[in-house]
């Protein structure tokens, strides 16, 4: 058995690694173990087309420990957020409505990144620090926690010792399993589809949520591709819907996504594979065990709606961080783990339920419905304190 390393990360996703790299930067002695190995090029079979819209927040963390200038020149900037309603008899625009991030702050809402991206950048930046070390293809089996220190047992046979364990392995946490946390899990019956687009129309740094049902169709502005105007998109619809898109040859789903798109974008042309994936909510009753902190998915999923998932885990990753500088002889013990679940858990709760109810709008089918979906964004969207207090509430800021 090694000696006793400061922190083992289960889990190198993007949060677990960008908890890797922070943590390394602050100092501290890592272990980060992914029984998958990354896939860092684009095209590659099994790459995630996904995207992240890093808010201010989250930028300035990966700013302050060395991680923003790997990303900077890749980032595309995220300055109004528009809103669609398109739940007419025609998808059509009936309502459209612009959140200016120039309103409050004299920066962006966020930058755009591909999670493909992300991880090639992450991987090289922890590859850079003596004192953490990734080890890809290796696993968690068996946890053992002490008053003292964490026993964590990996896939490869060996034993490491932890004075805090952190699960970043995913909605499915095996570390969270085995230390019996409870979860609560809503389903909608829903999937997305992720993939890039290129298209005639410039998005102008525009992102575009257009609603019907089903779900909201999302291009998220990315850096030109191939000399085009590029967007991510990600296309919630009910499961069987989904699939059906999923398995489009791609003229037809060329012309269905335009369609879905109301056409603001001009005709969509598909620029990468389609990955497909179920939608869920998803909430741990507790954020922590004995040498154990939840975090990111192990912690909470929400469906893809105002970039909060990425941001919420960097949002975990920052408290836990303050607290283990604050105390560092602390580390892993229950005064900081209890801590962090009281300055962590109410603030996931409000996000994960008032994304629900985001959803469950964006999902109506009745038209009288979707009549009053509608009327309700004009109605918010005319008052000023109140959209500006929405804006501050998505950025993470209040």
């Amino acid at each position: 058995m090694t000696e006793t390393c400061d922190i083992l990360i289960s889990g190198g996703g993007i949060a677990g690694l960008t908890a890797a790299a922070v943590f390394g930067s602050a100092g501290f002695q890592v272990i980060c173990v992914d029984p998958t190995p990354p896939i860092t090029q684009r095209d590659a079979e099994g790459s995630d087309m996904r995207t992240t819209a890093l808010l201010q927040p989250a930028r300035d963390l990966l700013q302050e420990h060395g991680l923003w200038a790997r990303l900077t020149d890749h980032a595309a900037p995220l300055q109004v957020m528009r809103i669609v309603d398109a739940g007419g008899e025609l998808p059509e625009p009936r309502v459209i409505k612009d959140f200016n991030a120039a309103d409050i702050s004299e920066q962006p809402f966020g930058w755009n990144l591909p999670n493909w991206l992300l991880r090639r950048e992450l991987l090289a930046a922890v590859a850079e620090m003596p004192n953490v070390d990734f080890r890809p293809g290796v696993g968690t089996t068996q946890l053992f926690t002490r008053m003292n220190e964490a026993r964590i047992t990996l896939t490869d046979g060996r034993q490491e010792r932890a004075r805090l364990v952190l699960a970043c392995d995913g909605r499915n946490s095996p570390t969270r399993e085995a230390a019996g946390i409870p979860v609560k899990t809503i389903r909608y019956g829903q999937k997305a589809l992720a993939f890039a687009v290129t298209h005639p129309v410039p998005h102008e740094n525009v992102s575009t949520e257009i609603h019907r049902s089903g779900g909201p169709f999302t291009l998220v502005p990315l850096p030109d591709y191939q000399g085009q105007p590029s967007s991510a998109i990600v296309w919630m619809e009910r499961g069987p819907r989904a699939t059906d898109l999923l398995n489009m040859e791609p003229a037809a789903f060329e012309a269905e996504m335009t369609r879905r798109s109301c056409g603001l974008f001009g005709d969509l042309k598909l620029a990468s594979r389609r990955t497909i994936w179920p939608i869920i909510s998803q909430s741990a009753e507790r954020l922590y065990d004995e040498r154990l902190a939840l975090m990111a998915e192990a912690a909470h999923v929400v469906p893809p709606i105002g970039a909060q998932g990425l941001n919420m885990s960097l949002s975990d990753l920052r408290c836990l961080l303050d607290l283990a500088q604050a105390q560092p002889l602390g580390l892993g013990d229950a005064a900081m783990l209890e801590a962090y679940h009281k300055a962590r858990h109410r603030d996931i709760m409000l996000r994960v339920k008032g994304i629900d109810l985001l959803n469950r709008t964006s999902m109506l089918e009745p038209r009288p419905l979707r009549d009053l979906r509608a009327f309700g964004l004009s109605a918010l969207y005319s008052m000023a304190p109140v959209r500006r207090t929405l804006m501050q509430m998505g950025l993470g800021v209040r």
